[in-house]
């Protein structure tokens, strides 16, 4: 999968990611939409990669991860705001 970040960065997750990051991934786009802050969020991202894949321990996060996952926490931010402004 192509993703394509806020600031016109692309990552390919298939080459750009291992395979427990992109579960860690998978993991963090749900919490994207569930989290009730962005601390909340980062907490969870801390706890997957402390926990690994299937708890297989921590993982070292790429530059690619770090950058989706800010990415990520902006969006994070955004939906807060705009669910705050609505309500």
């Amino acid at each position: 999968m192509i993703l394509t970040l806020g600031n016109g960065q692309s990552f390919d997750t298939e080459t750009d990611l291992t395979p427990p990051e992109r579960h860690i991934l998978q993991k963090l786009f749900l919490w994207k939409s569930m989290a009730s802050n962005v601390e909340e969020f980062r907490t969870k991202k801390k706890e997957a990669l402390q926990k690994g894949w299937n708890l297989s321990g921590p993982i070292r996060e790429s530059e690619a991860m770090s950058a989706i996952t800010r990415d990520l926490e902006e969006k994070v931010i955004l939906r807060l705001q705009q669910e705050k402004g609505s309500g």
